[in-house]
């Protein structure tokens, strides 16, 4: 998101902390769900995207051109954030349909939060990318765009079913769809990154041969914490072929430890030297 855009998104966003913090009981859920449904019609028409993101119109023109369409159909809250987000200067009509998919996403996110259970939504939604990752046939199932995305969230629901929470399985019905553009697993993992965010956190993906104790796990997070000057909440994934060590990923920055990755260098050394 360029920096035009993100201007326009964080007013949004600032608007659904408002609600948040407002003190007037909001249904976020519900509210989250109606510009999730908007996000789903601006992805069938590109032509009311295009005339919603048009630097030509003022942005009070696009926010009633939006108003027109949704008013009586959504909530006054609902409606409130998505005339923000019309009103604000897109640098393209596919900025403004990701702010508003995210903007749904950061909304069943704030549900979760108010509801006290962010962490375990988090938590969740990367247990359930690993369990994907880890199933070829699986993953291949959830992530055939070919089958509409209805279907695959029948599969979806049947396998979270008693076991997370309704944010998680909202949520993975977005990631289905594609959240930003992206395929499953990355709509899942950049919502896991979003739900951190929220909990201001940051994310070390780390992957071992063997499962880490709960020790060793708090001591990681200490000391990259000390690093980043932030508290970081670990993300364990366990991969034999890594064969020993451990690669650590947190953000753009990537520590690969991993015997695998010293034995590939040493056999790269030992093939240049012949």
């Amino acid at each position: 998101m360029d920096t035009v855009s993100r201007e326009a998104y964080t007013a949004a966003v600032e608007r659904l902390d408002a609600l948040v913090t407002g003190g007037r009981p909001v249904p976020l859920a519900g509210v989250a769900d109606e510009i999730l449904g908007v996000g789903q019609l601006l992805a069938k028409q590109p032509r009311l995207r295009r005339a919603l993101s048009d630097p030509s119109r003022p942005g009070e023109d696009r926010a009633n051109l939006l108003g027109s369409i949704v008013d009586g159909k959504v909530s006054e809250d609902a409606a409130s954030l998505l005339r923000t987000l019309a009103a604000g200067r897109w640098s393209s009509s596919v900025e403004l349909l990701n702010a508003t998919e995210r903007l749904g996403v950061e909304g069943l996110l704030a549900s979760a939060q108010s509801a006290g259970e962010l962490a375990e939504v988090e938590d969740e939604l990367f247990r359930f990318g690993q369990v994907v990752d880890g199933d070829n046939r699986l993953a291949g199932a959830l992530g055939a765009s070919s089958v509409p995305a209805e279907q695959r969230s029948v599969l979806a629901q049947s396998l979270l079913a008693g076991k997370a929470r309704p944010a998680t399985v909202r949520l993975v019905d977005v990631a289905l769809r594609g959240f930003g553009g992206r395929n499953f697993t990355g709509s899942l993992s950049r919502m896991v990154e979003m739900a951190s965010e929220r909990r201001d956190r940051q994310i070390a993906y780390v992957t071992v041969a063997i499962p880490l104790t709960d020790a060793e796990e708090t001591r990681l997070a200490n000391r990259l914490a000390r690093i980043y000057d932030r508290p970081v909440e670990v993300k364990v994934t366990v991969s034999p072929e890594v064969l020993g060590g451990a690669s650590v990923r947190i953000g753009h920055d990537l520590y690969d430890g991993t015997v695998r990755r010293r034995l590939n260098e040493a056999k790269t050394a030992l093939t240049g030297n012949h």
